[in-house]
């Protein structure tokens, strides 16, 4: 980690700046921008403010959080302000520079948010409506947030982004949903465009623009939960999929938290790590898979799906293992007896963290019984059949059942010291 900076002798002051500019500021927001010897901000930002304002006027480089430290570094005697868009500790500069500082390194000066804005001139609850942000980001990751009669806003990138939004929810199955454009937000220069996403024509406006969606779902929409188990229809698969119920049984299991990482050994289509991702925004995740082939599947699935985030590693495992993050959970879903596999897995979760294991092949069975007996943990059995056609009547069609092994790793590294021992 790098080095924390030396201890400044002022605080950083944090002032969020709308497109009012300076006229929209608060006294003390003023005030602090006037004593500044240092400007940091961007150079629309920085434009906004009158010749009063007499410091060094430093624009942001690209990329940006890279150079947050050395800036810090270059003027740290001197009396720092830095400029935000609207509220700066919404998803604003403001968290970088807690981060580098921490909160007693600041006096942040908030101004009303992009979103704030947009509420108040639609007449929607803030609570109530869900914010996803764009800026810097793959438009993918708004698919995970389409649902019917659902309310978003969506933070752009720039003038594109509305035309791209609108593209998105017409192939997501969202084409009826009504688009708003709101640009220049608490400005002279407010400007609106509405229209419906799939007979979107509206050119590209101004730069700064929030997107409003009211979701409304094609009868032809794939109709997705909020909970594990996606249909399998929702999967580009080639038969390599967690089935349905047998997913959501594993999800269960393997219990996702937010900010938890997850290693999905076996990839296949991708599922048990695309649901886990769906289960909160912060969630992470790596889906191990050694065919090139499904790898590039399970990159398609997750932007298809919301998660473009799923980091894919292609290569076999255990060795492709070695350069990823201590994860906090761990699905194989396949290649259990392969040698070391299961070893490596162990040894590499968190104490505290969990492991499932799902297997159809007695051979692998065995193994996970072998396990089962020397860790603890839960053996269980997984059942589904399906009512199907049977001449003129309905029978059950068994599906393969499948063996699952679950465990948490004790917080003592005692018992995995000995997991060689007791292959």
């Amino acid at each position: 980690m790098p080095a924390s900076p030396a201890p400044r002798p002022y605080p950083v002051a944090v002032v969020g700046i709308g497109a009012d500019g300076w006229s929209g500021l608060s006294g003390t927001a003023r005030e602090a921008l006037r004593g500044a010897e240092v400007l940091i901000g961007g150079a629309r930002q920085l434009d906004l403010l009158p010749p009063e304002c007499a410091g060094v006027r430093v624009a942001w480089p690209s990329p940006l959080r890279p150079a947050v430290p050395r800036l810090l570094a270059e003027h740290g005697e001197q009396r720092i302000a830095v400029l935000a868009s609207g509220d700066p500790m919404f998803y604003g500069i403001g968290r970088a520079l807690a981060e580098e500082l921490g909160p007693q390194g600041l006096s942040v000066f908030p101004h009303p948010s992009s979103v704030s804005y947009a509420c108040a001139r639609l007449g929607w609850p803030l609570e109530d409506t869900e914010v996803v942000t764009l800026v810097g980001r793959p438009a993918g990751r708004l698919a995970a947030s389409l649902y019917e009669g659902r309310r978003l806003l969506v933070l752009s990138a720039d003038a594109s982004t509305p035309a791209t939004v609108a593209a998105l929810l017409t192939d997501r199955g969202f084409g009826p949903s009504r688009v708003r454009v709101l640009e220049q937000l608490g400005g002279e220069a407010e400007a609106y465009a509405e229209g419906v996403a799939e007979a979107w024509t509206h050119e590209p406006g101004d730069r700064l623009n929030v997107v409003a969606i009211e979701c409304r779902a094609s009868a032809e929409a794939l109709r997705l939960g909020t909970v594990p188990g996606l249909p399998d229809e929702a999967y580009e698969h080639d038969g390599q999929l967690t089935k349905r119920h047998i997913r959501a049984a594993t999800l269960g299991t393997l219990a996702p938290a937010p900010g938890e990482l997850l290693w999905d050994v076996g990839g296949g289509s991708g599922s048990i790590a695309i649901e886990w991702l769906r289960a909160h925004r912060s969630c992470r995740a790596v889906s191990v898979e050694r065919d090139p082939v499904r790898a590039g599947r399970i990159t398609r699935n997750a932007e298809r799906l919301g998660v473009p985030g799923l980091r894919v590693v292609t290569g076999p495992a255990p060795a492709a293992l070695a350069e990823i993050d201590t994860p906090d959970a761990v699905f194989i879903g396949g290649g259990l007896t392969a040698p070391g596999l299961l070893d490596a897995c162990w040894e590499a979760l968190r104490p505290g963290g969990r492991l499932v294991a799902n297997t159809v092949t007695l051979e692998s069975e065995a193994l996970l019984a072998e396990r089962h007996k020397a860790y603890g943990g839960e053996l269980v059995r997984l059942s589904v059949a399906h009512a199907v056609p049977v001449g003129g009547f309905t029978g059950w069609r068994q599906a393969m059942p499948v063996t699952q092994w679950s465990v948490t790793k004790p917080s003592s590294s005692e018992v995995s010291s000995h997991m060689g021992d007791r292959r």
